[in-house]
């Protein structure tokens, strides 16, 4: 082979091996891309689904939220107390109130208008506080526990809630003419289960008039 001939087949061989290299390089330029491409495409996947659970879990939370209700009294008067859900979302259907066994006074029921009435419990309340011996006159706020079985709709949807609230009241009055009952206002004590309601209203009640018969 003359050294011409040997030169161009030097030459075919070298330039053989640059297009090997540029092809290997383009296939890893290739395969990166779609790599990076990929990659891109499950992160934006995933950032939706994280974003997707994040919002479903806060609103999750604010349904939780808004369907647990909580009792305030929209405004005192001396003998009623009107009632109403602390949050506007919330709309109350009907109320039953339970009162201690030892007042002798039966449940009563609301339908559409949440209130508590100083007259279905005045007269045994003021017997109770005698038999204990308590003063005529409050120097505050006494307190009667009460439990509240409340139906009621959070966002459209019905619920039931059994609480133990306290009611506050002051008594007064004069001798021979008599005394009576002013209601203040309420505060939630706790939660308690339907079953275990009334046990645990009168537990509560001797705690706080610890000789009412």
């Amino acid at each position: 082979m003359s050294d011409e001939a040997e030169s161009r087949a030097k030459d075919r061989a070298e330039a053989a091996k640059v297009r090997k290299r540029w092809v290997t390089l383009g296939e890893v330029l290739g395969v990166a891309a779609v790599l990076i491409s990929g990659l891109t495409l499950w992160n934006n996947w995933n950032d939706r689904r994280e974003t997707k659970a994040e919002k479903a879990a806060t609103e999750q939370r604010a349904s939780a939220k808004v369907a647990k209700l909580v009792l305030v009294a929209a405004d005192g008067g001396k003998q009623t107390l009107a009632l109403k859900p602390a949050a506007s979302e919330q709309s109350v259907q009907s109320q039953t109130i339970l009162f201690p066994t030892s007042l002798g006074v039966s449940p009563a029921a609301t339908t559409g208008e949440p209130r508590i009435e100083g007259g279905w419990f005045e007269h045994a309340l003021i017997k109770a506080r005698e038999a204990a011996g308590l003063p005529d006159n409050s120097r505050g706020d006494e307190r009667l526990p009460v439990v509240i079985v409340t139906q009621y709709l959070a966002d459209g949807d019905p619920h039931e809630d059994v609480a133990l609230y306290d009611v506050g009241y002051t008594i007064s009055g004069k001798f021979l003419g008599g005394h009576s009952v002013t209601l203040r206002g309420i505060s939630l004590v706790a939660k308690v289960k339907r079953a275990h309601a009334q046990a645990g209203l009168d537990a509560r009640w001797k705690t706080l008039l610890p000789a009412a018969k």
